[in-house]
């Protein structure tokens, strides 16, 4: 069997019966009391403590897509915990199964096509999507316009903390360009500029989805305390039943 007797190793964290090690550092003396859930993050895909301006940008990156009001992963998560309130986990996982191309995976495609870019300027990479008919991934958004209010901050943040350069100058250029060939207005939206500043720091294309999954889960489990509190899902679903049932009934006697 392929990879048989190869030791199986792992530098993510381990215990013992007096110890808790993550990531090289004692978790107790180290980071409990140290480290926030952003910079713990940052450790926990890179290997290293990050820098107090790398925790700034990351964090900021994790705030930006906790909330998003009621979407379909939120809908989706109140519903499943409606239907199984003890389950919480599994409320929360059916909302970040929702987390796509459409909804939350705009930093992966946007970091992909700045990653492979490979030196090609703005005009080559937007006339490759248009001749594709395909959208440029980062900009554009159905609500925010002309500009998406985050991405600006979250700009000049990263520029704050020396996490701004030529990716982030190229997405900004992609975007000018894609406006002027197709006449529509496409700003830089929140997760193109997740990804683009992803990309200023290292991180692989493939784990910036990982960035919105982190923070919606804080968010989902958010709407999850407000359905405690005032719950709506019920509400929702009889909602739904009674709008499909009684369009299905005037179908039926208009036939």
């Amino acid at each position: 069997m392929k990879g048989a007797g190869r030791p199986i190793r792992s530098a993510m964290g381990y215990s013992t019966p007096d110890r808790v090690v993550v990531r090289g550092f004692d978790l107790p003396g180290d980071i409990l009391g140290t480290l926030d859930l952003g910079a713990m993050a940052f450790l926990e895909l890179t290997g290293r403590m990050p820098s107090p301006g790398e925790a700034r940008v990351f964090n900021s990156l994790l705030v930006t897509l906790v909330e998003h009001g009621m979407t379909p992963q939120a809908m989706i998560a109140r519903l499943t915990y409606l239907g199984a309130p003890d389950a919480l986990q599994g409320a929360v996982a059916a909302g970040l199964s929702g987390m796509g191309s459409v909804f939350g995976g705009g930093a992966e495609a946007a970091a992909r096509m700045l990653q492979e870019a490979d030196g090609k300027d703005a005009a080559f990479i937007v006339d490759g999507f248009v001749r594709a008919k395909r959208p440029v991934p980062g900009i554009g958004h159905p609500l925010h316009k002309p500009i998406d209010p985050r991405t600006p901050r979250l700009f000049a943040i990263a520029a704050e903390e020396g996490c701004s350069g030529r990716h982030v100058a190229l997405l900004e250029a992609i975007s000018a360009e894609a406006e002027a060939r197709t006449g529509k207005t496409l700003p830089i939206n929140a997760t193109g500029a997740i990804g683009a500043i992803m990309t200023e720091m290292g991180f692989d294309w493939r784990l910036c989805r990982g960035i919105a999954v982190i923070g919606r889960a804080v968010g989902l489990v958010g709407h999850i305390a407000e359905e405690l509190r005032q719950p709506i899902a019920l509400t929702l679903w009889q909602r739904t039943e009674d709008e499909v049932t009684r369009n299905a009934l005037d179908e039926r006697d208009q036939a």
